[in-house]
């Protein structure tokens, strides 16, 4: 049976997913069959896995770093929130339902025992199981019903690292106080920590690093510097959308609406690879700016709910604007959904039941259901006669006379439609443009002039190329050797 280490963090962001994913690559390099392990996350950009199920986008980016093929045992609890109160329980990559937060702690013991079953079989499959941890383990007032930082930890005995961030400020206060809160028999599980996202020169911090292993009686790990290649990776989470963009009026400019529930954003993350070619997320309360080439309207865990507030931002005005300027439009699952005429939800899947009037984009009317498709797919486009792959997570069908002229081909069906005059077109396929031969002949369609010529490395081979340098990094500047020798 496999060891296990798990990454926990003193809050949010603090860089967990990337010292898991770093971990992976690092022991997938020494040879050890590693794999990741996420109890429970939170998010809305996920994955499809070969069993046909869903979990956090995170994760598979890990199983990526690990060498090995995505499964839903690698994160068998993903909340999806619709709402402020509301979210899309996933178990072991099925649809459970949707609860509102105050009824989520009544099914803990439902939610644990499938963790624990997810975790047990993935420790049969390899030597070494890397596992990461929610939020942090100092919200002791959640103790209670945490199944993500000690209420895993805890009854699976798998040692603890935590982990603090120094660019965020006050990382001593962060590792001391964690200790400081945690009872008795979770900081005992604790063994070690380091700090994260360190910039400058770590011998500034040796009289802070010291003083925390003194004040805790925890042994460091070592101080990483800063992944500087960490943007190009995946994001999981929406805080990556802050990130600021620019454009010259040279550029092939791609404008995407920062949606009140956007879902599998990282979709846009290879466009952005191009030269010459930008990619600008528009925050709420801004108007979506004139003179783009391609608007992208990106999926949605709640479309109805989102097709309201596009028109709350006044971003449905400017959508109109951008077409009758020319310019081209292509909505991704829910997005797809909004161009359409109508999104019917009769039996309130996503909120509560009724119907809304889409943007009228294109020629095609949504009914959502309860069977929800969840596969990866491979096919070809038809307009750019070239392959393509990606993946499918969507409630609701789409249909109309604009389906019948399709992106794609998949796996022998007709997918996605296109308006008669070519401008709109929408698709429920994810991660398409992770196909290199096709994103560039789509932007070439669209006039993209390639801005400089093509990169040398695919989008595929470069994350391969990040994720080493990631496991390079680690080694240099962690003790991984005395992190690893932890495991148990």
């Amino acid at each position: 049976m496999a060891r296990a280490l798990m990454i926990q963090g003193t809050g949010s962001d603090v860089g967990k997913s990337l010292l898991v994913a770093g971990l992976c690559r690092a022991s997938s390099r020494r040879g050890i069959a590693v794999l990741p392990f996420k109890p429970q996350n939170m998010s809305n950009n996920a994955a499809a896995t070969h069993e046909g199920g869903e979990i956090g986008r995170a994760q598979a980016l890990q199983a990526l770093a690990a060498g090995a093929a995505p499964s839903v045992d690698m994160n068998p609890v993903l909340i999806k929130p619709h709402s402020d109160t509301g979210a899309q329980i996933i178990m072991q990559g099925k649809a459970l339902g949707s609860v509102e937060a105050a009824d989520y702690a009544s099914l803990r013991p439902r939610l644990l025992a499938a963790i624990m079953q997810s975790f047990t079989r993935l420790k049969s499959r390899c030597e070494l199981v890397i596992v990461e941890g929610a939020g942090s383990p100092a919200e002791v007032n959640l103790r209670a019903r945490d199944i993500a930082n000690m209420g895993f930890a805890l009854p699976a005995r798998v040692p603890v690292v935590l982990a603090g961030d120094i660019d965020r400020g006050g990382v001593i206060a962060q590792i001391i106080g964690t200790h400081a809160v945690l009872a008795p028999e979770d900081r005992a599980m604790v063994c070690g920590f380091l700090v994260n996202k360190f910039r400058g020169d770590p011998a500034l911090f040796t009289d802070g690093y010291d003083l925390i292993a003194e004040r805790t009686n925890w042994p460091g790990f070592g101080v990483l510097p800063w992944f500087s290649d960490a943007h190009l990776l995946p994001a999981e989470d929406a805080v990556a959308l802050s990130r600021p963009s620019s454009a010259s009026k040279d550029m092939f400019r791609i404008l995407c609406p920062i949606l009140s529930r956007i879902a599998n954003f990282d979709d846009l993350d290879p466009l952005r690879t191009e030269p010459g070619v930008s990619v600008e997320m528009i925050a709420p309360g801004q108007p979506l700016p004139q003179g783009a080439d391609l608007v992208i309207l990106p999926g949605s865990k709640a479309t109805r709910a989102d097709l309201a507030f596009v028109r709350a931002q006044g971003w449905d005005i400017d959508l109109r604007a951008h077409v009758r300027q020319g310019g081209a439009v292509l909505g991704i699952c829910g997005g797809y959904q909004m161009l359409g005429r109508k999104i019917a939800d009769p039996d309130g899947v996503e909120g509560a039941p009724g119907s809304s009037e889409g943007l009228g984009l294109l020629a095609i009317d949504t009914v959502m259901g309860r069977q929800k498709r969840v596969m990866p797919v491979s096919g070809h486009a038809l307009a750019e006669a070239a392959p393509v792959h990606g993946y499918e997570i969507h409630i609701g069908e789409s249909d109309g006379p604009d389906r019948m002229r399709p992106l794609f081909e998949i796996e022998g069906r007709a997918e996605g439609a296109i308006s008669s005059d070519g401008q709109i077109m929408g698709t429920y396929l994810h991660g398409m443009f992770a196909a290199d031969g096709f994103r560039r002949a789509f932007l070439r369609r669209l006039g993209w002039g390639q801005g400089g010529g093509v990169p040398a490395l695919g989008y595929q081979a470069r994350i391969e190329q990040i994720l080493d340098a990631l496991g390079e990094h680690m080694e240099r500047h962690l003790d991984i050797d005395a992190m690893l020798s932890l495991a148990a």
